[in-house]
């Protein structure tokens, strides 16, 4: 038996998408969170933060007695899909439930629905549908109609948006609350379709829901068929992968997670919106999908990134339509998952100077190209007006990776990633014919400029390790990436420091944090108070970082550790705290899949290339820069 459905852990909630939209789902068939029609629109069910009140959709067994409605016995996603299936051995006999989100058409503008296959496996069951959609995030009651020709319909409008629920003859009270009980015997199926449409436009077609399921499953098993991975991890790097695929738009922005306020410690204040595209999280999501074998998402993001960014006013986040305001507001009507508050929508970091973006981006568009995508002028273009940006602010103090809410700081990882920026882009420029050779000379001097810079003042001389920023002797799990993105060889006495210094001095129960947080709010240095739980992403991290050192079988253990930290589905929330047995934050989380699949390419017993490096990685640095190596 699965565990009882309230209340309701975060690892407990089933992903539904579609690559355009996400639906969350409870172990008792309750969908609490959907925001339709884009990851980033207003939510309709919202009670994951909040109350019933604040919006669900409930179908299975019917409960009748005031009792919680029960979870499921067994789940699971039919193979390689992100089609879902529950089941429930009742008293009269077993029901299941078949949900998905249709499958991107061929034009990716269908309108996103939520189809829902109720199913009497054996014997007889009493089933209910019990909807109630809030909009706005659970603040607005929308107007409610029944529609009983032909096949029974309700909608439910909140200018601009229409939901349109079709397949079973709905009750609506006074509350707006909807439902519809039935009754089926062995073998007899019903579906229920939801069906998003803006409110000026007329209602939906009725589609044919099993069509439609075999035609989803089609469509994320030929997916999977591309997948190059044939490690002996290959069940959980596939349905990682599959996860990182239905967050990318197909518009070609990449979300960080498809929820917002899943709280990083519980009854704390950390809790963010993570449904927009942060250039970071984005470009490290299509690096891996790149090492899979699967290169469409890299061109559709190359093409998003050519018409979006401005890299003389580059944001780290944006909207996925391009937008730049994300204004961050809190959403008081909202009591927050376990009374973690605030909830939050928007983002506040947009507005932040993250060095390291630079990087990334550079990165993941050498190994694109290196994967097969051809040359873009559109590409060079914007990536020579980033280095631009690069020479001029790579001095400067800024927010970081983990975009600090506290003072601004010389982050030795950030400073990391400029010399990356610069160097992948050295590497680029010397493919093209038409390169300047001043500019090639100019910029391989910037490199060296740079790496000497993080050599002197990123180390603490005593401990011979490198520090969270510039004289200070804190860690911080970023400086595992050092060797990683080929700043320094695996064997360097300061690399190796650090990843021990690391597991020693920045774990608890041997899985790595962030960076240090105190009791006090004006020690940290994220300005933020109280603690968090171990980040999922480090940890692995951590792993790929001890196999670099030739430390292999514990790279083993603790990676095979994290995986046994997945929830029954296979999915991976943004951290863990060890102390309860949780995941933490928002849900699924890209980092945290992407670098499974990174730690999991590295740890398989076949040679690899680095991250984001051309086939002979170590070679092409060191012949690029040789005196850049020692400090």
């Amino acid at each position: 038996m699965l565990r009882a459905p309230a209340p309701f852990r975060i690892e407990d909630l089933a992903l539904l998408g579609n690559t355009r939209s996400a639906a969350l789902v409870r172990l008792d068939a309750t969908i609490n969170f959907a925001c339709l029609p884009d990851f980033d629109s207003p939510a309709v069910f919202t009670s994951m933060l909040g109350g019933e009140e604040h919006g669900f959709w409930r179908v299975g067994p019917a409960v009748y007695d005031g009792s919680p409605p029960p979870g499921a016995d067994r789940r699971q996603y039919l193979g390689d899909t992100l089609v879902f299936r529950q089941e429930w051995d009742t008293d009269t006999g077993t029901l299941a439930v078949t949900e998905f989100m249709p499958a991107p058409t061929v034009t990716d503008d269908a309108d996103p629905q939520i189809i829902r296959i109720v199913e009497c496996v054996s014997g007889v069951v009493r089933v209910a549908s019990v909807f109630r959609p809030r909009t706005d995030y659970g603040a607005t009651l929308p107007t409610i109609q029944r529609f009983n020709h032909g096949t029974p319909r309700l909608s439910a409008t909140t200018h601009p948006d229409s939901f349109w629920l079709d397949g079973a003859h709905h009750t609506v009270n006074r509350d707006g609350v909807c439902r519809a009980d039935f009754t089926l015997h062995a073998r007899q199926s019903l579906s229920l379709t939801l069906t998003w449409k803006p409110s000026h436009q007329p209602a939906p077609i009725p589609l044919d829901a099993f069509a439609e399921l075999d035609a989803t499953v089609e469509y994320w098993e030929q997916w999977v068929r591309g997948c190059t991975y044939r490690g002996p991890d290959r069940e959980a790097v596939v349905r990682s992968a599959l996860t990182l695929k239905a967050m990318c738009h197909p518009g070609g922005g990449v979300v960080a997670a498809p929820t917002t306020s899943l709280p990083e410690q519980l009854g704390g204040e950390r809790q963010w919106d993570y449904r927009f595209v942060w250039l970071r999280d984005s470009a490290l999501t299509i690096a891996a999908l790149i090492r899979l074998g699967q290169l469409e998402e890299a061109r559709r993001w190359r093409q998003w990134l050519a018409t979006t960014v401005n890299p003389q006013h580059l944001q780290p986040i944006y909207r996925l339509n391009g937008d730049t305001d994300l204004d961050e507001e809190v959403l008081h009507h909202l009591g927050g998952y376990e009374g973690s508050q605030p909830v939050r929508i928007g983002n506040g970091a947009a507005d932040q100077l993250q060095l390291d973006v630079f990087g990334e981006l550079a990165d993941t568009l050498l190994l694109a190209e290196d994967a097969g995508l051809p040359a873009d002028p559109q590409i060079d273009a914007l990536l020579l007006a980033l280095i631009t940006q690069v020479e001029l602010r790579w001095k400067e103090p800024d927010e970081g990776i983990w975009e600090i809410r506290g003072e601004a700081r010389h982050f030795t990882h950030s400073k990391v990633m400029c010399w990356v920026a610069v160097d992948r882009t050295v590497r680029l420029l010397e493919r093209r014919t038409t390169t300047d050779s001043a500019v090639l000379v100019r910029l391989a001097e910037l490199r060296e400029e740079i790496h000497h810079d993080v050599c002197t003042q990123g180390v603490d001389p005593e401990r011979g390790v490198f520090t969270q920023y510039y004289g200070g002797q804190d860690l911080d799990a970023s400086l595992l990436l050092i060797s990683q993105v080929g700043f320094l060889p695996a064997d360097d006495k300061r690399v190796i420091a650090t990843i021990e210094a690391v597991q020693h001095e920045l774990t608890e129960h041997g899985l790595v944090l962030r960076y240090a947080t105190h009791e006090a709010s004006d020690a940290n240095v994220d300005g933020l108070a109280g603690h968090e739980g171990a980040f999922l992403a480090c940890s692995f991290w951590l792993a790929e970082g001890l196999a670099a050192i030739g430390r292999t079988t514990e790279a083993r253990q603790l990676f095979d550790r994290l995986l046994a930290l997945r929830s029954d589905l296979g999915l991976l929330a943004e951290e863990y705290d060890p102390l309860v047995g949780r995941q933490l934050g928002n849900y699924p989380q890209a980092f945290s899949h992407w670098s499974m699949v990174d730690a999991a390419v590295r740890l398989a017993p076949r040679p690899r290339s680095r991250r984001a490096a051309p086939p002979r990685p170590r070679v092409a640095v060191e012949q690029a820069a040789p005196a850049a190596v020692v400090a």
